[in-house]
């Protein structure tokens, strides 16, 4: 009887359901849209793919061109096709000035939508990816075509065939057509931006990969000049002459050799004439069949995109065009340097970054940095955290400062007539800003990736009460005790302000140093109330899930994260699997777009 169970084991059992039922919502809040709007652009790829090929596998219009050409039309254009989308698609995750609009416009988007946002970098590599797979497909398939036309060349449709001649060698319809020139073009401007995409050689040169990213540019140029060559053609008069008919005046017109691969359905609607078949069931033209070159569709496609992207390019040169002023440049420990700028009609959210550009640096390169305080109602500064890694931060530096290790806030007014002219593009939005769109928030900051978090206490600092956000715990994991004086003065105001106005739990301030020999502290009193929060060691990150979703029981917690690869993933899946006290978790990844 269900009333003589252990109930023990009854409240064991249910336990065991809440708990699968809280971690399939957590997961499912992580990575549920992600996985909806990528089984979305899949379906669309393939039924893109499928309608193209059976188009022109039954289409009555390319009966003949398929008789000369076989399955290497078929897969020809049903790859163009998924091209054709992807190489519209692309170009939009790189719209950042509407992503950044989108991102702002919280009457228009909802949070699912604006973290979806945050995969727009993925979704652009994965465009990229597919354009170079079907590329691979496209190649493949016109190779084969190249060769059909050349051994099924037709005397009786000479305007069908791209050979002049029977067994012409196909590497002359390959390289001496506009289609085949440009497409050699095309492939080896994708191969380019390809290899220089890996993550090693951006990390170890990337100039090379700015400038062979650029060559997107001519991509669609040629892309544009490929689709005219008009080598594929239909037959425009069907109703004068049915595909298959026979010719009063000619022997059949199906003279075509017979094909290697098993004979396709004909199309509906028509008879097949064949040699040997009664005459009762012959049907006869009215005229021989006559030729057009395809319709081009590429440009539909790619068209909308492409003046979407160069209008905002134009737009964020317009509003780039000017430089900024440099009010004070600062040397920070362990290679990082703070630059205090001003710029007439800026305005910026907090968690956003702009793209820096130094013309005496480099002439084409820029580099996104993270706003670690945004201008204000009562404060039109802003500035950046910069940690000196590589030749471009170095030089840069170099232009900065005289002394590397001088500190040029103690002359400030005598440092400013050589600073280098700069220009910033932006801002730009990232996830940082749905910080305070969760009642409890989790930031974690590996070293320099603490920036984004920089301005988010900084705005706190400002005026917490008129946000939604009611408990941060913050963070922060560094490899040597200088690091945290990078924003150590920060947190102790910070700190302050809320233990005065009676809200010690609003802020929750965890440092980690990973890699010591000893116990170390920073030195000062003002720093007092950091050095009780410093632990040695790596953060245990999945006791202090358990700690957070105990005393936000019932809520939903933002986690955001800045720093290594290990840490992001770790974090991750933390976020996808902790579901105790019915607490969910969401996951943010930092990323520039």
């Amino acid at each position: 009887m269900p009333w003589n169970r252990d109930p023990r084991g009854c409240r064991e059992s249910t336990h065991t359901h809440c708990t699968m039922a809280l971690s399939c919502s957590s997961w499912l809040s992580n990575e549920g849209g992600k996985h909806v709007f990528l089984i979305f652009w899949l379906s669309i790829n393939v039924l893109l793919f499928w309608k193209t090929f059976t188009l022109y596998y039954y289409g009555a219009q390319y009966y003949y061109l398929h008789r000369m050409l076989g399955l290497g039309l078929c897969i020809s254009r049903a790859s163009a096709s998924v091209l054709n989308m992807n190489c519209s698609l692309v170009l939009l995750p790189m719209c950042r000035t509407l992503l950044a609009f989108l991102r702002g416009s919280h009457k228009f988007t909802s949070r699912k939508a604006r973290r979806l946002l945050d995969k727009s970098k993925t979704f652009h590599i994965t465009c990229g990816f597919t354009i170079c797979l079907f590329s691979v497909v496209h190649v493949a398939a016109h190779m084969v075509n190249a060769l059909n036309f050349s051994l099924c060349y037709s005397e009786d449709f000479p305007a069908l065939n791209v050979a002049h001649y029977r067994d012409e060698d196909p590497r002359k319809i390959l390289f001496t057509t506009l289609p085949g020139v440009t497409g050699f073009f095309m492939v080896l401007v994708l191969f380019l931006m390809c290899t220089s995409s890996s993550y090693s050689l951006r990390f170890s040169n990337y100039d090379i990969f700015w400038y062979t990213h650029n060559l997107f540019i001519v991509f669609y140029i040629l892309l544009l000049l490929h689709v005219t060559g008009g080598m594929l053609k239909y037959q425009a008069n069907l109703d004068q002459h049915p595909p298959g008919c026979i010719d009063p005046n000619k022997t059949l017109v199906n003279d075509f050799p017979a094909p290697e691969y098993p004979a396709e359905p004909f199309p509906e609607g028509y008879a097949e004439q064949e040699p040997g078949m009664e005459n009762n069931s012959q049907r006869f033209c009215t005229e021989a069949p006559k030729f057009q070159s395809n319709l081009q569709e590429t440009w539909l496609w790619v068209s909308g995109p492409l003046c979407l992207y160069c209008a905002e390019r134009l737009y964020r040169y317009i509003r780039s065009n000017r430089p900024v002023t440099v009010i004070s440049v600062n040397s920070h420990p362990c290679d990082v340097i703070e630059i205090r700028m001003v710029k007439e009609n800026f305005r910026a959210r907090p968690g956003q970054y702009i793209v820096l550009h130094c013309p005496n640096v480099s002439a084409f390169e820029s580099h996104p940095f993270t706003l670690t305080t945004s201008p204000t109602e009562n404060r039109g500064t802003f500035g950046i955290h910069i940690r000196v890694l590589g030749d471009w931060t170095e030089k840069f530096r170099e232009l900065l400062l005289s002394d590397p290790n001088s500190d040029t806030e103690i002359l400030p007014i005598l440092q400013q007539r050589n600073y280098p002219k700069l220009y910033i593009d932006g801002p730009f939005g990232s996830p940082s800003e749905e910080v305070f769109n969760y009642e409890v928030s989790l930031c974690v900051a590996g070293g320099i990736g603490v920036t984004p978090f920089a301005s988010v206490l900084n705005t706190l600092l400002d005026d917490w009460k008129q946000y939604k956000l009611r408990r941060l715990y913050f963070i922060w994991v560094c490899r040597e005790i200088q690091s945290f004086l990078w924003f150590a003065d920060l947190l102790c105001i910070l700190h302050d302000k809320l233990w005065q106005e009676n809200r010690p739990d609003y802020l929750n301030i965890q440092l980690y140093l990973s890699r010591t020999d000893g116990i170390q502290n920073l030195n000062g009193e003002k720093y007092q109330a950091l050095n009780s929060r410093l632990i040695i060691g790596k953060p245990r990150l999945k006791l202090l899930f358990r700690e957070i979703a105990k005393f936000n029981r019932q809520k939903c917690v933002g986690v955001f994260c800045c720093g290594p690869n290990e840490l992001s993933k770790e974090l991750h899946k933390l976020s996808n699997t902790t579901s105790s006290h019915g607490t969910k978790f969401e996951y943010n990844k930092e990323s520039f777009s």
